[in-house]
């Protein structure tokens, strides 16, 4: 009986566990993390929805001029009624029966003209392009952030494999010290000063992996992955910053038509140039066409009534009090106003992006700064560290050295990240992702 409970045990934890482990690490470059997160963000999944809606509403723009065509079948019972007819005082009056009646009706309808209706033509299929324009803008949003995302997480690694290195020299430090302070060559107080750079460094780590995890959650969040699922980048960052940091894009010419919300607005202008032309095409007349044929299934006794019936409606507007007017002017204010915006967009688009070179630039300083600082403090620690093997130094330097390296190398990390980020901002701008 045991035997049997410690199968079933087995089966479940066999059962659960395989496909924790047989699922697939997801390995990515950078690039392929941008092609991942364009293919599978849940956003842009969204906004290729709305693409395909917007087609749909240029169909059904269209379909409201093409012929309209209805068939109904009617029955009608007049329950026994009569009527009576007397044609003169002296003769008897006829009664008439209503019997009951059935027609088959179809009809046809077409729009001939309307103004109305070829421009909401053409300000749906305008729609459509400004529905591919916010996608190519959101597409533009989700490669910035999941490169973010990215950055972010190379950074923590990065952070965490040197403080990990640190870590590992510093036990070998305080291994060392214990030893001496065992053999009584050194005092007590040595190996409790270790003692605090090494829990020191110990929580150092835990506080980066956790910042790493929140990074790896991030980036599954835009590649449209599950919270479960694996991720190994396989750029370093050294590679990224060799790519990027000297990036030929952030020495061209800005170019204002490039930019992706100087598109839009443009696209708005024109919207709003097409309103002014529906307002005013309300002035015209509208001509449609009808024709309908009506089959009698149950006739009454006289029926003059026609199957086939022709004709034309032309609807002229003659006065609405003022109302149409009063639209097209403000379609023409509508305009006026996006006319405007679309100038102030233009230079605050252009301050924008010479702000942006000036802040790259600057961080550039900091991260050749930054660099030296680095390389100068990891030789420093590496002869105090040389120096307190000897007996040279304290272990209050040591310790100094080894803070004074850790934070060299955070700042740099640090600076190496805002410098990819001034970057990346910097090709969005220029729509250069």
């Amino acid at each position: 009986m045991k035997t049997f409970f410690r199968i079933i045990l087995l089966s479940l934890f066999v059962s659960i566990v395989l496909p924790v482990a047989s699922q697939p690490v997801l390995v990515l470059t950078l690039d392929d993390a941008v092609n991942f997160a364009i293919d599978h963000n849940k956003t842009l999944i969204n906004s290729r929805y709305a693409i395909n809606k917007s087609s749909q509403k240029i169909k059904e723009a269209i379909a409201a001029g093409l012929p309209q065509i209805n068939a109904s079948v009617d029955y009608t019972s007049y329950l026994g009624g009569q009527a009576s007819i007397q044609l003169s005082p002296a003769s008897p009056p006829a009664t008439i029966e209503f019997n009951p009646t059935s027609n088959l009706q179809a009809s046809v309808t077409q729009l001939i003209f309307n103004g109305n209706y070829y421009v909401g033509i053409q300000l749906s299929k305008l729609a459509k392009k400004m529905t591919e324009q916010n996608y190519r803008m959101d597409a533009l949003d989700v490669k910035e952030q999941t490169i973010q995302a990215y950055y972010l997480v190379l950074a923590n690694e990065r952070i965490l494999n040197i403080i990990r290195e640190n870590k590992a020299n510093a036990q070998v430090i305080y291994e060392k010290t214990n030893n001496l302070v065992n053999a009584g060559i050194l005092e007590e107080t040595d190996i409790k000063k270790l003692s605090v750079m090494v829990t020191t460094v110990d929580n150092q780590i835990k506080s980066t992996e956790r910042q790493l995890e929140l990074g790896y959650n991030l980036l599954r969040l835009h590649l449209g992955l599950e919270s479960n699922q694996m991720v190994r980048l396989a750029s370093s960052l050294d590679e990224i910053a060799d790519r990027y940091i000297f990036n030929i894009a952030v020495a061209d010419t800005f170019r204002l038509d490039n930019n992706l919300n100087y598109q839009l607005l443009l696209m708005q202008t024109q919207l709003a140039k097409k309103n002014i032309t529906m307002n005013k095409a309300s002035y015209l007349p509208t001509l449609a066409a009808y024709y309908s044929y009506t089959e009698k299934l149950k006739k009454p006794l006289f029926d003059v009534s026609p199957k086939n019936v022709l004709g034309f409606t032309l609807s002229v507007p003659v006065f609405s009090g003022g109302e149409r007017y009063s639209k097209l002017q403000q379609a023409k204010i509508d305009y006026d106003v996006t006319e405007n915006s679309r100038d102030l967009l233009a230079q605050q688009l252009t301050i924008e992006e010479r702000q942006l070179r000036y802040n790259y630039q600057n961080l550039l300083e900091q991260y050749m700064n930054q660099k030296t600082n680095k390389e100068v403090a990891h030789e420093v620690l590496n002869k105090m560290d040389l120096k307190y093997q000897q007996g040279v130094v304290s272990t209050l330097e040591l310790t100094s050295a080894n803070t004074d390296y850790l934070n060299a190398e955070t700042n740099f990390t640090t600076v190496l990240l805002q410098l990819l980020n001034a970057e990346l901002t910097l090709r969005k701008t220029n729509n250069k992702l």
